[in-house]
């Protein structure tokens, strides 16, 4: 608790490592995650530092691991992720492993060159055979041509593409063959059409069976063409006019007996091609099979020593440069860790004079550091995201555990809406540990990150659904109600009490749709309910008003308590800081002038419910008439709610102008009270002034301490200051602005927690909604069919139930209570001005493989 409550204590240490150490004093460093260090060489460039050639190396080993990864996952291969962290490889085994991943990069580019090249000519070839017997069709040829010398030889039953019809024309005809794109065959024809001037014929066949192409690699539907063209002019545009559409084109064979010896030749190829592919595929997958087994511990201990040298270039060489300085910051408690860390690294490295520590004093303000667990860690980041806690201030975090999700719940009190929220996270809770909750989306992680928050939140909302009474926007009725309706009924009544009470009878109850119980009347009401509200109030007309009345009242309540807690919590502050005057004079101020007037309030509400009841609740006084009556002081004398309520109205207000110009002048004026009476009481020290660190306005605070405490021990961190840096005006403007913030944030912020009161009743009321128009619809059809409807209106009301009532109001309840915390809590007593502690710890690394390949 003492480490949640307040940051721990921290201080500056100085590392000498010996230069034959260093690297293996990090390492255990690294694995332990105790410091954080502070970089001395802020002026050097990056390019200029000691250890940037191995910083280079390691990054040329990482994209080496990324190749392999990126070519293990191509061939499918598992990747075994083992479950502890390989430490960081020594420094003589670091060229050995260079070498071999460097030996193993060359061969598997070889292998995988050859059999991409292997695979191209693969599917060359079988798409000339496809191209072959498509268009074997295309063109009717002879087996051999035998000139003939007719002048005019018959054409009328010759076919245009028959070759020998076009040899006895004496045309010079050409052939260009080839597989085209189906996407581009219509634009790849038009384009034949106008360059060459119709000089050209083509011919389609689309192939049955996709194939892949050899340049992408993409399965797609080709088309075989066959262009028949007249000159040589006509056939170079045409093959430019094939390049240009990145047609594969394929040489065509003049006659059958060349096709037949083509495509015998391509089928014997082709099965050698398969062959010697299968054999290169077989090696290849042996090859990263074998550097699967020991890629993870790879990828790990690169990272683990590329993060070791970025932390040694945070170092300096004293002036012998046999020796690195480093500076860190660490927990005062972990200071024997530091120093066991640094013996186990000299003794790792064998070196003769071990590497060794010592702490120094500092002028600097430490980082915050607050150890939290699972459970603590989602409450923790709510307050960080707020600001990281100054260093040693309190720390919200502790109490936001149990205020956040009552607020919360609060707002989303229902019953069975948190039951199934605390389902939810229970699911969450009791599956932590499942590698796929870990690996999930960005929404779903955010869930899981938050599931102890998601926990407390539906188990307070159950809580604070079982004091409103309300389950689906339905009351339970677990004690049996309170409220007796027929004692309201003159006929349960003797004569007497007939005539002083206004009863009902018969007459009454037929001639009046809505009547009203009167608790004043005997045996009406019989005490209260034993938890939460009476569930008579749901068949009640006036509900809404009654609910309204007391979730109003519970807000202002609820929210003066939250910030006068803020405000005590700043005590422990100005103790901590040995600030004892801004407890009298900004702390207490604060205290008196929101109690005298808000906590007035709480006590009049209060008061009128235990004093009142229900036979003189007709002559109770309206709070609010007078609560604003307090600030106006009325003429005419009023009843009020006690005797000499007026008395104690003004000696509260006089209390609260008074804590006004003190909480405005009071800090200011004792500042330069003390600073214009140093010379007076004749304290002095030596020259200069210790005050405490970071203080923005105690720099006129000399020997303050001896005047308080009697001592003069100070806290380390303390920085030096001379008179002449009193800043007066600067002082009183900073108070000042305090308090006029305080004072009017004191009325808004009161104001503010009135969301309690609306949300919850934006919440019940739209579950009561829901529930009419679903579930009351689906209730009410007839027997017949009721079934068949009620079972699609209970599917449709549980997935609106969901996404509306659980998804959106959580939501909008939550960034509420966020609100809540940061603006109405938090500002009475945190400052939120602090830096995070980030250990130099191998833990914070990623181990997956998807981070490593790009």
């Amino acid at each position: 608790m003492g480490s949640l409550f307040r940051s721990e204590t921290m201080c500056l240490a100085q590392l000498f490592l010996q230069s034959g150490t260093a690297y293996e004093c990090l390492s255990a460093l690294g694995e332990k995650g105790l410091v954080q260090f502070r970089d001395l060489n802020q002026n050097v460039s990056s390019f200029q530092r000691k250890f940037v050639g191995e910083v280079k190396r390691c990054e040329e080993l990482e994209r080496i691991l990324a190749y392999l990864v990126q070519e293990i996952n191509r061939a499918h291969i598992p990747l075994p992720e083992g479950e502890t962290s390989p430490p960081a490889p020594p420094l003589k085994q670091v060229l050995e492993m260079q070498e071999q991943l460097q030996k193993l990069e060359v061969e598997l580019r070889e292998v995988t060159k050859n059999k991409e090249k292997l695979r191209k000519n693969l599917l060359e070839l079988i798409e000339y055979t496809h191209m072959l017997r498509v268009t074997k069709t295309f063109v009717r040829r002879t087996v051999e041509f035998e000139p003939t010398y007719e002048e005019f030889p018959p054409l009328e039953n010759d076919s245009l593409l028959d070759y020998s019809c076009m040899q006895r024309l004496g045309a010079k005809l050409g052939f260009v063959s080839g597989l085209i794109n189906q996407g581009k065959v219509e634009a790849f024809e038009k384009m034949l059409w106008r360059v060459c001037k119709g000089y050209t014929i083509v011919t389609y066949a689309e192939l049955e069976e996709p194939l892949e192409d050899p340049e992408t690699g993409e399965v797609i539907k080709w088309y075989v063409f066959l262009i028949s063209f007249w000159g040589e002019q006509i056939g170079h545009k045409v093959k430019k006019i094939c390049d240009c559409y990145h047609c594969h084109v394929y040489p065509y064979p003049n006659t059958a007996e060349e096709r037949r010896e083509i495509q015998e030749g391509l089928s014997t190829r082709i099965q050698d091609l398969y062959t010697v592919l299968h054999k290169t595929e077989d090696y290849l997958r042996q090859v990263l099979c074998k550097a699967a087994e020991s890629v993870y511990s790879r990828v790990i201990q690169v990272k683990k020593m590329k993060a070791i040298y970025h932390m040694l270039n945070m170092c300096s060489f004293d002036v012998t440069n046999k020796c690195l300085i480093a500076e860190v910051w660490c927990p005062e408690a972990e200071l024997h860790q530091l120093r066991r860390a640094l013996e186990e690294g000299s003794r790792e490295s064998g070196a003769a004079l071990p590497s060794f520590m010592n702490t120094i004093p500092t002028k600097e303000t430490p980082p915050t550091l607050i150890r939290t667990n699972k459970f603590t860690e989602g409450f923790q980041n709510i307050v960080d995201a707020y600001g990281v806690g100054s260093y040693r201030e309190v720390n919200p975090a502790l109490f936001t555990i149990i205020t956040f999700p009552f607020l919360f719940a609060v707002m989303f009190g229902d019953l069975g809406h948190g039951f199934v929220m605390f389902l939810f996270a229970l699911l969450l809770v009791l599956n932590e540990n499942h590698p796929r909750l870990n690996q999930s989306q960005e929404i779903m992680r955010m869930f899981f990150n938050g599931r102890y928050i998601l926990l407390l939140m539906g188990l307070f909302s159950v809580y604070t659904g079982l004091i409103y009474n309300d389950c689906f926007s339905k009351c339970v009725n677990l004690f049996g109600s309170r409220w007796n309706v027929s004692a309201m009924y003159s006929s349960s009544h003797s004569p007497e009490e007939r005539r002083k009470m206004v009863l009902w009878n018969d007459s009454v109850i037929r001639h009046n749709r809505v009547l009203q119980l009167d608790p004043s009347i005997p045996g009406v009401f019989q005490g209260p309910y034993p938890l939460g509200i009476d569930p008579v109030w749901n068949l009640a007309t006036n509900r809404l008003t009654f609910l309204n009345s007391f979730k109003m009242k519970m807000s202002v309540i609820l929210g003066i308590i939250h910030m006068t807690f803020g405000v005590i919590l700043g005590i422990f502050n100005h103790l901590h800081f040995r600030k004892k005057f801004s407890i009298y004079l900004v702390s207490i101020p604060e205290l008196l002038f929101m109690l005298c007037i808000f906590g007035y309030l709480i006590f009049m509400i209060v008061y009128k419910w235990l004093v009142f009841s229900a036979e003189t609740s007709r002559v109770a006084p309206s709070i609010l008439i007078e609560f604003i009556n307090m600030f106006l002081f009325p003429a005419s004398e009023t009843d009020g709610l006690y005797p000499g309520q007026e008395h104690v109205q003004r000696l509260l207000l006089v209390v609260t102008a008074l804590s006004v110009p003190v909480l405005f002048l009071g800090k200011p004026l004792f500042l330069l009270w003390l600073h214009n009476g140093c010379s007076c009481f004749g304290v002095s020290r030596s020259g200069y002034t210790l005050v405490r660190k970071d203080s923005e306005e105690e720099v006129s605070l000399l020997g303050s301490q001896d005047i308080e405490g009697g001592s003069n021990q100070m806290e380390d961190g303390y920085r030096e200051v001379t008179c002449e840096e009193f800043n007066f005006g600067e002082i009183l403007m900073t108070q000042v602005i305090h308090s006029i913030e305080y004072c009017l944030g004191c009325i808004s912020n009161t104001a503010s927690y009135l969301r309690l009161w609306a949300l919850s009743l934006a919440h019940a009321q739209l579950s009561d909604v829901l529930w009419t128009m679903l579930m009351r619809v689906g209730l009410r059809v007839d027997t017949t069919y009721g079934v068949l409807l009620l079972l699609p209106m209970v599917a449709l009301f549980a997935v609106l139930t969901i996404f509306i009532l659980l998804l959106m109001e959580g939501l909008s309840a939550f960034l509420h209570a966020v609100r809540l915390h940061w603006v109405e809590f938090q500002n009475k007593f945190y400052v939120g001005a602090g830096t995070k502690f980030v250990p130099f710890s191998f833990r914070l690394l990623s181990l997956k493989f998807s981070d490593d390949v790009a």
